[in-house]
This record gives structure tokens, sequence and C-alpha cells, in this order.
């Protein structure tokens, strides 16, 4: 691990650290905020979270171009974390009273500012880090598990403070925003950065254009390319549901806890809240290892064992509900964010043009994710208040399976890719 000896290598992970922080503490208690605090029911939730996708889907198409333009320039960057900065005092001063004196109006606004932050920020982060990685030459996967870790300490701290006060985890995520404006300001660009973040060596660039990127480059990448359209469809059928599946399973674990005489509802949330943090830690180090297994056996291998293991634990949840295996179907879940975090980025930058990446990632995986968030949030929400959790549940492990064999069948095999050019290249030399 020679990156460990690098300082930038530490700046970018503690970047992904406290940008990560925000969001685990987020998708962890805003759930249970919007139902105990702000008293919102399943249906209003889920209709805050696909306003939240929606807007990531008007972002994402925008930032996704716009940051290949800027390439390692961060002011997009700066937006976000701007962005996270105000989290604290708007949802305790503005979204709060706004959700009580109308719930429907507070979702709508609650969830658009989130897609600033969350949904439509994580992919710059995701795509300006993944460019700086090859930048600087450090594997991505091992800043990445940073996130990972970030997420295991926000669950376990954020737990205390969700105890001692619900709101204090929007003061929590204003701190981490903090943090990373002066995170970023030290992030310093290399003049040769770009040529090494676009795979171009610098005695074959005679000018600039091989860095610019044309409308037939991004047809070529995107909706005229078979592979763009099976990544689309596996992620809406893995990615996307993952966040479907986790929006209100802090309630249903809560509520199987206090269904099952083990204790009180706040008992439920805190233990709920550490299972997280231990499914997280143990993310943390399966990132570790996974560039290297995601090397051998092939990235879009990889997605299709991230969406088996979300397969598995969906249907898991709906047959076998009782507390000890919702908190096995949940430390399952340490094992399908590494083999996405991971597989995605190298099937991206080994099937697509590097120059691209952002563009891909934005409209393959961010756009195609928060489609399907949109369409299943608010359904998905409805389905629990009519039907029960289980029913929901079915339902999902259903609609998972068809659209990861779909998308699979689709995709192009990036080992086979990667033979090719290697047997291409032994033949030049």
């Amino acid at each position: 691990m020679k990156s460990l000896r690098r300082p930038v290598f530490w700046n970018f992970g503690l970047l992904f650290f406290f940008y990560f922080a925000t969001w685990q503490l987020s998708a962890t208690f805003l759930p249970m905020w919007l139902q105990d605090t702000a008293g919102m029911n399943a249906t209003h939730i889920g209709m805050l979270n696909t306003i939240a996708a929606v807007g990531a889907l008007i972002l994402q198409p925008i930032f996704g171009p716009l940051q290949d333009k800027l390439a390692l320039r961060k002011n997009l960057f700066y937006f976000v974390v701007i962005c996270i900065l105000f989290v604290g005092p708007l949802f305790n001063w503005v979204f709060l009273p706004l959700i009580h004196f109308n719930e429907i109006l507070g979702a709508i606004v609650a969830g658009a500012y989130l897609s600033l932050c969350l949904n439509g920020g994580v992919g710059i982060v995701e795509a300006y880090n993944e460019r700086s990685s090859r930048a600087y030459d450090f594997e991505y996967g091992h800043a990445r598990l940073f996130g990972s870790l970030a997420g295991a300490c926000a669950s376990f701290v954020g737990g205390y403070m969700y105890s001692a006060n619900p709101s204090s985890i929007f003061w929590g995520m204003t701190f981490c925003g903090a943090v990373l404006i002066v995170l970023l300001s030290l992030v310093k660009v290399p003049k040769d950065a770009m040529e090494r973040a676009e795979g171009i060596d610098d005695t074959e660039v005679g000018d600039k254009e091989e860095l610019e990127i044309t409308k037939e480059d991004f047809a070529r990448n995107t909706w005229r390319n078979r592979s763009f359209w099976g990544l689309v469809l596996l992620v809406i059928g893995s990615a996307t549901m993952y966040d479907v599946f986790d929006q209100q399973f802090a309630n249903y674990f809560s509520k199987m806890f206090v269904e099952s005489n083990m204790g009180n509802l706040a008992q439920g949330e805190a233990l709920f809240a550490k299972v997280v943090s231990v499914q997280i830690l143990l993310e943390a180090f399966f990132m570790l290892f996974m560039p290297a297994l995601i090397n051998k056996i092939g990235a879009k291998t990889g997605l299709i064992i991230y969406g088996s293991i979300l397969f598995i634990r969906v249907l898991g949840c709906a047959f076998i509900a009782s507390v000890p295996m919702l908190i096995f179907w949940r430390l399952l879940a340490s094992l399908e964010m590494p083999f996405m975090l991971v597989s995605v980025m190298k099937y991206i930058t080994r099937i697509f043009d590097k120059k691209m990446s952002a563009t891909v990632y934005m409209y393959g995986f961010g756009t195609a994710k928060q489609i399907g968030v949109s369409i299943f949030s608010i359904g998905m929400g409805v389905m629990i208040t009519s039907m029960g959790f289980k029913h929901a549940y079915l339902v999902l492990a259903v609609v998972i399976a068809v659209l990861i064999l779909l998308g699979s069948s689709l995709m192009r095999s990036d080992t086979k890719v990667m033979h090719a050019a290697e047997s291409v290249k032994a033949v030049a030399d």
C-alpha cells in the first residue's frame, strides 16, 4: 500500500470520509427523524425521497458533462460542500416548521435541497475523486474505503446524538461541510494531471484535441452503446433498489423490535444504529481486498454479484423477519457496497472513453439510479402503507431479479475487452 505514504491519498480519503459521514447521518437517521420528530407518515416520507431523486435526475445530466469539461477543477465540488454547510440551519429552523405546517410542501422543499447535497451531489464527489485517483496514481477503491469508515463512525456517533437530540444530526452534517471546505482547498492539481487522468501519454498529445469531448464521443459512449443501456438497467435493479429498500428499513427494524417484545421504539432505533455501524466497518474491511478481487473476476461480474446479494437480502426480509435475522440481512450488506463501488468505476473506465467517465457515471449510474428512485420510492411508500413491509419487499425482490438479468445480458464483458487490448498491445510490441 504505497499510497499510505502519500499525503494526497489521505487528503482524498478524508474528503470521502467527511462527505459520506453526512450521507450516512441522513440515510440512517432522517427516516426516523421524519417519522418521530416531524410526524410524517410513510407515504410522505416516500414522497420526500422521490423529490430528492427527481432533483438529482434533473441535476446529474447537467453535472456530468460539466464536470468532464471542468476535469480536475473544483467548482462543482465546492458548490456541493457549501450546500452541506447549510443543512443544520435549514432543517432545524426552516424545514421542520414547514413540515409541521404542510407535510407535502415540506417534503418537496426538503427533498429538493437534499438532491443538491446528496442524491445529485454524490456524483460530483465520486466522479471527481475517481478522476483524481488516475491523475495521482492511487487505487480509487482504497481511498473510497474511507467513506465506509465514515459511515460506521457516523452511525455510531449519530446514534448517541439522535438519542440526546434528534435534530443534532443536521448540525453534524454542517460540521462535516465546514471540514470539507478546508480539505478541498488543500487539493493542488499538478500541471500534467489531466493527461494522466485521461490515460494519454504526453508524447501522443500534440494539442488539446485529444481531451475535447465531441457530440460523437457523447453518442458513442451513451445512447448508441449497448453496454450503456445494460448498465442502466442493472443499476436500476441494484443501486436504485438498494436505496429504495433502505429508505424505511430502519422503521421496519424498530417495528419488529417492539412487536417482538425486545424493548421500546427508542431502544430499537439505538440497536439499529449499532448494527449499521458494524455493517459499515465490515464494509470498510472488504474494501481493502475488493480492488484486487474485481481486477481478477471482472467489473461486470462484480456488479452481478452485487445485485444478487441485494436480491437475497430483500427476499430474506420478506420471508424471515425475526430481529436476529434482520440483523443478519443488514450485515450482509457489508459485501454489497464494496462490489458496487469498485465495480462500477472500473467498468466505466474499461468499457467507455476515460475522458467521458464523469458523463457516463452521471448518466449511466447517477441519472439511471435517480430515475429508478423517483419511480419506486413513492410506490414503495404506498405499498408499505397499504400491504405492509413483507409483501412490499416480496414485490421489490421480483423487480430486482428481472432487471439484473436484463441488464447483464446487454453489458459487454470488461475482462474480454481488457484481454483484447492486451493482445493488440503485445502484437504491436
